[in-house]
């Protein structure tokens, strides 16, 4: 199919706007690097703890972190245990929602890396016409 068969075909699609303001919410949620970042540790690691998540997301703060798995876990995408001892000990798991959303972004790095070197290229190109 061609890119305007496809646009055509979109554009045919009658979608229900709750359904639009709920994807736009969650690209708006799963979009934001940490989020993504969060999402592969998680997939990768299948439970973690707040240390190791911290540990394994360099670069990201305390605070946002736990407001972003806040958000993750409200919006359904992990589970959040807390186990009553001391020091209080909080393990985070990816639901079957979240292993699906993961699954399918798994698609974007499977795109990246087969078009890495085009998005290089076009990178190198944009970069020398500001130059020149």
């Amino acid at each position: 199919m061609t890119t305007p068969d496809l646009r055509q075909e979109l554009q045919q699609i009658q979608t229900d706007p709750r359904i639009d303001r709920l994807v736009e919410e969650l690209i708006g949620r799963v979009a934001d690097k940490w989020t993504m970042l969060l999402i592969e540790i998680l997939t990768e690691n299948e439970c973690c703890r707040f240390g190791e998540l911290s540990r394994a997301c360099t670069g990201i703060s305390q605070k946002m972190l736990t407001q972003t798995l806040r958000a993750m876990e409200r919006d359904g995408l992990v589970t959040r245990k807390v186990y009553p001892v001391v020091p209080p000990k909080v393990e985070y798991r990816l639901t079957d929602l979240g292993l699906g959303l993961s699954k399918a972004f798994c698609g974007v790095w499977l795109w990246a890396e087969a078009h890495h070197e085009e998005i290089a290229a076009a990178r190198a190109a944009y970069e020398a016409r500001q130059e020149g």
